[in-house]
């Protein structure tokens, strides 16, 4: 017999026309996602079996084992073969690599080997009054604060990109210049075991562009070497945007690689 909608289930479901028709096991996949929002679970941390899930929400295992199929196909959790789901983490390399699209030109195990040897120094960050644009991305009030970070990345020991980051500060207020270098995980770890945020998705524009001289100056090029520039709007659970990012790549020997399915 097909599941009934517990009254926790119920109300999930979104109000207005067309409520109705929302699947149960979508009702428990929204579920499961405020659970990760309040922080029920943590990163790294093991949620409770589908039986158990399924006795929590009054459905069937099956419902919930679909549910928690396609938040893994969304990178939010992770099955590990014999120990359970986990909740994805920016500290574990296939859910960081996921946001670090450059890719050597090189495809042997070498250049694989070589585009793995990635290297952030943080040139700059501080607290500023948010430009308009930056304020509508990450939905604040017009000159609301936001911390505002430079980043170069050096692949191989080889200039790359240059990152400028814009992050909402009553989020991330405490981050400093001094905490950004000191630290030794990937950037998103820190914002995920340092301030609770994790980055769940993004959306990206890409163009070329030619080198403004500062640009070229940290790349080690001529002003007006030509340069991919991808703009990142980064999101956390809810869909509440988190981070603006504009990167500037150097792709002689690189290049951004993106898989369609």
């Amino acid at each position: 017999m097909a599941d009934q909608p517990s009254a926790r289930a119920r109300a999930a479901r979104p109000s207005g026309e067309g409520a109705a028709f929302s699947p149960l096991y979508r009702q428990i996949k929204d579920l499961l996602v405020q659970s990760l929002d309040r922080g029920e679970w943590k990163p790294g941390e093991l949620i409770p079996s589908e039986i158990d899930l399924a006795a929590r929400f009054q459905v069937s295992q099956g419902t919930v084992r679909k549910a928690v199929d396609e938040l893994a196909a969304e990178h939010l959790l992770l099955r590990r073969q014999g120990k359970g789901t986990f909740v994805a983490t920016h500290h574990e390399a296939r859910v960081r690599y996921r946001f670090l699209r450059l890719a050597a030109d090189d495809e042997t195990e070498a250049g694989r080997a070589e585009a793995g040897r990635a290297e952030s120094r943080i040139l700059a960050a501080a607290a500023c009054a948010a430009r308009a644009e930056i304020s509508r991305g990450l939905d604040l009030r017009a000159g609301e604060t936001v911390i505002m970070i430079r980043r170069l990345l050096c692949m191989n020991q080889v200039p790359t990109v240059v990152d400028d980051i814009w992050l909402p500060g009553a989020a991330f207020r405490g981050l400093t210049l001094e905490l950004l270098s000191a630290n030794r995980a990937p950037m998103y770890g820190l914002f995920e075991s340092e301030f609770g945020v994790s980055m769940v998705r993004a959306d990206e524009k890409l163009r070329a562009v030619a080198a403004p001289a500062e640009i070229a100056a940290l790349l080690n090029v001529e002003p007006g070497t030509p340069l991919l520039q991808v703009d990142r709007v980064s999101y956390t659970y809810g869909d509440r945007p988190m981070e603006i990012r504009r990167g500037l790549y150097l792709t002689d020997r690189y290049h951004y690689r993106n898989s369609l399915n």
